[in-house]
């Protein structure tokens, strides 16, 4: 077989593969670029009507509109803005029981003509549910019936027949994750809020706070400016942390004794105070830095123990590197 045989052999018919990926992922991004040109006029007004909503964003679909319905709720819920998925089909065998006054329902039907979702519709109607129709037909049933339309622009599918859902899902997809971003920004929802919904796994651990890691005021090297150097020893010795937190008597931080202070001033060292060795001024954190900071400054300055300090400037803990390496922060 010859080294071009091989190669078509590899990567399909002549790279015929390679070029139908570049294809598809060419006409997708440029519905996605229609997509924002002609943004639905209704979507500032949808903004507006989930965050005055006092219940949760219904999702609903059926088939490939109803795969995507779940990620939007998914992400809804995760960034702020309660949501619960609910199967058209379903609903139809007492899901219906999920919806309340209260909620503003989401509906996605690329045709919007799914019959699954009429009964969901006519129930809206019936409670005064407020609903948010997402479809690239504007004039279908669904769209009709909707309070607020987000219509999508009429791009043809990437699938050669025209038939499959795709270029229509990617814009949903896409749509959703804009509406999502939208009520975060309009929420003012940050780091410490995202946390409380993400305490699990390496993105936990990334948004831990040094509170969450440190080491508390029990296990803190507190030593006086006019103590000793042998007693500073011993204290830094007995929490094993390898420094002593040199704090003045109103428990203000004056300053810190590392092992390479005490390298510096071997000669006179058992001679010296604790206030005459430490360094003045050293890097602190405060309890809310994020754990992932506080792990890239003692990486940049090259040191593997932080102190915690409140507003102040008093110490409230110590953070150790491992401490940040056992909590997969790093």
């Amino acid at each position: 077989m010859s080294g071009d045989d091989q190669q078509s052999k590899r990567h399909g018919t002549g790279g015929g593969a390679a070029q139908v990926a570049r294809d598809v992922l060419t006409l997708e991004a440029d519905a996605l670029h229609q997509l924002a040109d002609a943004l639905p006029e209704d979507f500032g007004a949808a903004v507006d009507l989930i965050l005055g909503t006092a219940g949760r964003v219904i999702v609903s679909g059926v088939g490939k509109s109803g795969h995507v319905g779940r990620k939007i709720s998914a992400t809804l819920a995760s960034t702020g803005t309660p949501s619960y998925f609910v199967h058209a089909g379903e609903a139809s065998h007492g899901d219906l029981g999920m919806i309340t006054k209260g909620d503003v329902c989401l509906l996605m039907s690329n045709s919007g003509e799914t019959p699954e979702l009429s009964d969901e519709i006519a129930y809206c109607a019936r409670f005064g549910i407020p609903m948010i129709g997402m479809s690239s037909k504007p004039s279908s049933t669904l769209m009709k019936a909707a309070q607020l339309r987000l219509t999508l622009p009429p791009v043809p599918e990437a699938c050669p027949m025209g038939m499959a859902p795709t270029t229509s899902t990617t814009m949903m997809m896409a749509l959703g994750d804009a509406l999502a971003v939208a009520l975060m920004r309009a929420r003012g929802f940050e780091v410490a809020h995202y946390r409380d919904f993400h305490p699990g796994g390496k993105l936990g651990a990334q948004m831990s706070r040094v509170a969450d890691l440190m080491h508390g005021q029990d296990s803190l090297p507190l030593v006086a400016p006019d103590m000793g150097m042998q007693e500073t020893l011993l204290t830094m010795s007995a929490k094993n942390f390898g420094i002593a937190a040199v704090t003045d008597a109103g428990g203000t931080l004056f300053g810190i004794i590392t092992d390479g202070d005490l390298r510096r001033n071997m000669d006179h060292l058992l001679e010296s105070t604790a206030g005459a060795i430490a360094t003045r001024k050293p890097v602190t954190v405060t309890p809310d830095t994020l754990a992932a900071s506080a792990l890239a400054l003692m990486n940049e300055r090259e040191i593997s123990v932080l102190l915690v300090v409140d507003e102040g400037r008093r110490p409230v803990g110590v953070l150790h590197i491992h401490d940040c390496l056992r909590a997969g922060v790093a």
